[in-house]
């Protein structure tokens, strides 16, 4: 277990961005209105008890076909349309050279119900350690045609254990079932901090809350939301989604590493204490 890696964890739309992905290209280009795809996907995943994010990923093949609007390599080009919070893309250094000032390492993640082909495609996706999201399987000229990965909000839940027991590979499901002790985990969950603004996060909020880790609900302009998951128990923290250096976000962000760099420092000085008393004694 390395306890001086902290690892930050955010949801991607509407966490980071001022909206979801699809809307900034993909959308416009099959000539629909935001309103009009979401309102469409939803009452499909409705009639059909379709799961909302498998839904929409039919949705965008099926409204795609024949457009050319959806390939691999469309996607990632979508990322580059994608509008950020404030102080976004000057985030992840900042945060990384507080850390350092700490002696504590920052990864960063995304788990996110969003494209990880899109967020591929983004100025900001450098910055990721691992970057969890819902993929499809593409064919020999990159034509999506089946998902292989959905991610909706109980499914990130694994996501979270993948990063704690640092098993990355999403095949992968005998290892990360498989009994690990605590000691020998990569990240505790007292040691992560996750960042989201909605339902698709609130399990996985919940469960790193619940397992001693912290969880932070981020708005826009309503904290309506926000201040329904605090009171519910299901977050630690709210701040409006404001990225920049002297935001309230970046106070709460700098005073958990703070907390977990004294923890570790005590911890460091206990062991080293104990080792010695072993020799003396």
């Amino acid at each position: 277990m390395k306890r001086n890696i902290v690892a930050l964890i955010y949801d991607f739309d509407k966490t980071l961005t001022d909206k979801d992905m699809q809307d900034y290209g993909f959308i416009p280009s099959l000539g629909m209105t935001p309103e009009d795809f979401w309102r469409d996907c939803n009452k499909m995943a409705h009639e059909k008890k379709m799961d909302g994010i498998l839904a929409m990923m039919y949705f965008m093949i099926e409204r795609a076909r024949g457009k050319s609007v959806l390939t691999a390599d469309t996607l990632k080009e979508l990322g580059k349309d994608v509008n950020y919070y404030p102080g976004v893309t000057e985030w992840f250094d900042a945060v990384n050279e507080y850390g350092k000032s700490k002696g504590v390492v920052i990864e960063h993640y995304i788990i996110s119900s969003g494209l990880k082909k899109i967020i591929e495609g983004t100025e900001i996706a450098k910055n990721f350690c691992e970057i969890f999201a819902s993929e499809f399987v593409y064919d020999e000229y990159g034509v999506p045609y089946w998902p292989a990965v959905a991610l909706n909000y109980t499914s990130k839940i694994q996501f979270l254990y993948r990063i704690n027991k640092g098993i990355f590979d999403v095949s992968d499901d005998k290892n990360l079932n498989d009994s690990m002790e605590e000691r020998n985990r990569r990240i505790p969950f007292c040691n992560m901090i996750y960042i989201g603004d909605g339902l698709t996060d609130v399990p996985s909020m919940k469960v790193t809350r619940l397992n001693g880790g912290h969880s932070i609900g981020v708005y826009a302009d309503e904290q309506e939301n926000a201040c329904k998951m605090m009171k519910a128990g299901r977050i630690n923290f709210m701040a409006k989604a404001d990225y920049t250096k002297d935001s309230e976000l970046m106070r709460i962000v700098k005073r958990i590493v703070d907390m977990l760099a004294a923890e570790n420092d005590l911890m460091e000085l206990s062991l080293s204490q104990y080792d010695k008393s072993k020799e003396n004694f």
